[in-house]
């Protein structure tokens, strides 16, 4: 790997900026403030391709889906898995909304404490050896030992200046990183870089807020809750937290926003199982389906006036996008990352 202390210049402007040792392109441009795009940081989404004009780069994973062999014909790169080798010249269209609102902070990070959630969602505790500033519904990078490149899990903590944060992560079978989370010793040492993420609580933004997770979602969405449930600047605002899940074992969430003061007046939870059967029946005040046909079904064109924040499998954010548009939501209310 690089020692990466070189500078990456941005073709066309006079913007600039000097990469740190370990550092990838895309991490060290966004600790000096510049608006370059990306979501998932973990080279699956392909929003951080840049092309390569001058200069020398190596690749930490040349087999990232998000870059294609067109894409690599073109001498298009991964901002999230390069490295610089020398100086560089790169061709880049930046974006205000990249622009990062907090400084990405690499810090270590130790296992405190772990809980499960459902058969197969934990949350996990880390304190840091720094605090870490961040916004309600930002992620960071985990790098484990042994575990080849980082992964990308949610802060479910409320936003603010942290030196203990948890993670809601959920086990999968083919998951390495998450496999590797699960058997972590207490006391073990990790990795912690962040925050990243533009899925995060707008504040100023004085709208009813409507939360939708599925799966790990969960995290990002609590973070967001408790942040909205708390905030002085959105004290008359109501919140309502739709959970998808696939059975009625897979239901969870309500007992954490249940512990906010505001809850029982301004928040409405609403469960939405899409595999329940005779064995496993709904619940009282559960509904059958999916989460993107009861949020088009309980709030109809109500949506238009909300602020819109979800996260989880790729199909469920597919098919909530499809019914926000057919809504004709304005897109500056809605928030989320391409990271599950």
């Amino acid at each position: 790997m690089s020692n990466c202390s070189q500078r990456v210049h941005i073709a066309g402007s006079d913007l600039s900026f000097s990469c740190q040792p370990g550092d990838t392109i895309l991490r060290a441009a966004l600790r000096e403030g510049l608006a370059f795009p990306y979501e998932c940081n973990v080279g699956s989404c392909g929003n951080c391709k840049f092309e390569l004009l001058e200069g020398e780069v190596k690749s930490s994973w040349a087999e990232a889906p998000g870059l294609s062999e067109k894409d690599k014909l073109k001498n298009k790169w991964l901002g999230c898995q390069t490295h610089a080798l020398g100086d560089l010249q790169i061709k880049l269209r930046t974006a205000d909304k990249y622009k990062p609102v907090h400084t990405p902070l690499k810090t270590e990070g130790w296992l405190r404490g772990s809980r499960p959630i459902t058969h197969d969602l934990s949350e996990f505790r880390f304190e840091l050896a720094e605090p870490m500033a961040f916004s309600s519904g930002q992620y960071a990078l985990l790098q484990m030992a042994g575990i080849q490149g980082p992964r990308a899990y949610s802060m479910s903590t409320q936003g603010g200046n942290a030196k203990v944060i948890d993670f809601q992560v959920r086990r999968t079978p083919e998951g390495v990183g998450s496999s590797a989370l699960f058997n972590l010793p207490l006391g073990e040492r990790v990795e912690i870089d962040g925050p990243y993420g533009m899925a995060y609580l707008r504040e100023d933004a004085p709208r009813d807020i409507l939360c939708i997770a599925g799966g790990s979602g969960l995290a990002p969405m609590v973070s967001v809750a408790r942040g909205a449930l708390n905030s002085p600047q959105l004290e008359n605002q109501r919140l309502h937290f739709v959970y998808g899940a696939r059975t009625t074992r897979d239901v969870c969430g309500l007992d954490m926003l249940e512990t906010l003061d505001a809850w029982s007046t301004r928040g409405h939870y609403q469960a939405v199982i899409s595999g329940a059967t005779a064995d496993a029946p709904l619940q009282a005040g559960q509904l059958q389906g999916f989460a993107h046909d009861a949020v088009n079904d309980i709030w109809g064109d109500r949506l238009a006036d909300m602020e819109i924040y979800f996260a989880g499998p790729p199909l469920m954010a597919q098919s909530l996008i499809k019914v926000l548009v057919d809504r004709k939501v304005p897109m500056d209310q809605v928030h989320f990352d391409q990271f599950y």
